[in-house]
């Protein structure tokens, strides 16, 4: 009977990153970083290589640019990763670029070992490695000697027990390349500009041992260097079993509509159509846990808490019971959102959570994210109930009478509860209605109740009854079986 060899994993310091290979980076493993010029290659393995390296663990970077390493630094030690006093001690920069304008892998190759044997580092970089190929296309042999190069490079690695990483240009992962063959890991950077947006992706093609979590992944490169935003998890079902205690709506009358409340850990859509006081009902939730001595968050996609009615949650805001995201990039997603959330829920211990609205959302989210977005939002809903979170979503519906749904984005099904607002029509005068339509696992009210706003907020009324609904000139009876299902 064998033993499994262990091999370790070494956390690569990357935001995401060790969740999207599966647990950290194979020690000892021969790598390559590859995409378009401008992805962010170089910034990565700068990253790491930071984050890594030690005097008892140090790193030798190879520089094969047409620039000399001090121009690259100049630009690289702008990011918060960058440490001067690791120059010279943990980390060595070695210029190849003389080595590979000569078009000889196997002087390229000897600096290399002499460089390694020299200095015995436990990290080696290659930047760009691109360069090496190109300068070496001059005979009609190049493929065969890249491929014995590589097999050299890659033994004299193993042979020295060092991680590698090899970054270099490519435009496509299609290419029979025995650079691809070799490595036992693959890094492959992608970004495009849609619109007025750069979308930058990530994907884990190769990482031998792992399970890497396969697909393309969101990043962004900020003062602190890249950000992997890996796909949220959970189960709303798993989230909803076992609710008992009730969290306040922050509306009179409200709570016993719903047989005493919000299921703590449910997740509740609140539809309606402009002007209705969806905004106004969310800021009601975060207050009422508030006052609780609940903490909360609220994410606004729409406009920043700062009316009449927010003066309260303003006040939370300031005072840090309750934590504010919101985000002006155009080219946000999901996963990056639902870290900004997960972040604050864990800083203040929030119980609640508000999204105003799920239309700003989809408008604040790039391009390239708005394809897949009922299936993300799924995974946003079921992480955050997951954390133990009560969700109050708002959604913005054009109000057509006859338009039985309760979210343009076919959202109401992944909820565990839904509270709709309407207008009604009445001696040629709008007025507001309110119902309960669902909360899962538990008894409810099915009255139509009117309400009115004014400046302590929503006041509800009593129920509608006989001729006093009528809607557009219809009889109660056509207005009842609209209202019935909330529309």
């Amino acid at each position: 009977m064998t033993s499994k060899v262990t091999i370790n994993s070494l956390s690569t310091g990357v935001p995401g990153l060790d969740d999207l290979l599966g647990g950290g980076l194979p020690e000892f493993s021969f790598n390559l970083i590859a995409g378009q010029p401008g992805c962010g290659k170089t910034t990565l393995a700068h990253q790491i290589m930071f984050s890594l390296a030690t005097e008892a663990r140090p790193a030798l970077y190879f520089t094969v640019l047409g620039e000399p390493p001090l121009k690259m630094l100049r630009y690289q030690q702008q990011f918060a990763f960058f440490d001067h006093d690791a120059i010279n001690r943990s980390v060595r920069f070695v210029n190849l670029c003389d080595e590979a304008m000569a078009g000889d892998l196997d002087r390229v190759l000897a600096r290399i070992t002499e460089e390694v044997a020299a200095h015995e580092p436990a990290l080696v970089f290659v930047d760009s490695f691109r360069s090496v190929v190109l300068a070496t296309q001059g005979d009609g042999n190049a493929h065969n000697h890249l491929q014995r190069f590589m097999q050299q490079l890659g033994m004299l690695m193993t042979s020295w027990q060092a991680t590698t990483f090899l970054i270099g240009e490519y435009f496509t992962d299609t290419d029979a390349n025995p650079v691809f063959t070799v490595a036992d890991g693959l890094i492959w950077m992608r970004q495009n500009v849609q619109r007025n947006a750069m979308v930058r992706k990530m994907e884990i093609m190769k990482m031998r041992g792992q399970p890497s979590l396969p697909g393309l992944h969101a990043f962004r490169i900020t003062d602190d260097g890249l950000q992997i935003f890996v796909p949220a998890t959970g189960s709303v079902a798993d989230a909803a079993l076992g609710a008992t205690e009730r969290a306040s709506m922050g509306v009179p009358g409200l709570d016993d509509m719903m047989n005493g409340g919000l299921p703590r850990g449910y997740s509740l859509l609140l539809a309606g159509p402009s002007g209705s006081g969806k905004s106004i009902l969310a800021a009601a939730f975060l207050n009422a846990g508030a006052r609780n001595g609940e903490t909360g968050v609220i994410a606004a996609f729409e406009r920043r808490p700062n009316r009449a009615h927010d003066k309260e949650l303003e006040q939370h805001i300031r005072n840090d019971r309750i934590g504010l995201v919101e985000s002006h990039a155009t080219d946000v997603s999901i996963e990056e959102v639902m870290h900004l959330l997960a972040r604050e829920i864990q800083r203040l211990k929030a119980s609640r959570v508000v999204i105003d609205s799920l239309s700003g959302f989809e408008l604040a989210l790039g391009p390239s994210f708005k394809e897949d977005f009922r299936e993300s939002l799924l995974r946003l809903v079921a992480s955050l109930t997951g954390m133990g979170v009560t969700v109050l979503m708002t959604s913005e519906l054009e109000d057509r009478y006859t338009d039985l749904r309760f979210s343009p984005y076919g959202t109401a099904f992944m909820t565990d509860a839904i509270i709709v607002q309407r207008y009604i029509e009445v001696e040629s005068r709008l007025r507001r209605v309110m119902a309960v339509v669902k909360v899962r696992d538990s008894a409810h009210s099915d009255e139509l109740r009117e309400y009115s706003i004014d400046d302590s907020g929503i006041r509800l009324g009593t129920m509608l009854a006989g001729q006093e609904g009528l809607l557009g000139g219809r009889p109660a009876t056509r207005r009842r079986a609209v209202t019935a299902d909330g529309t």
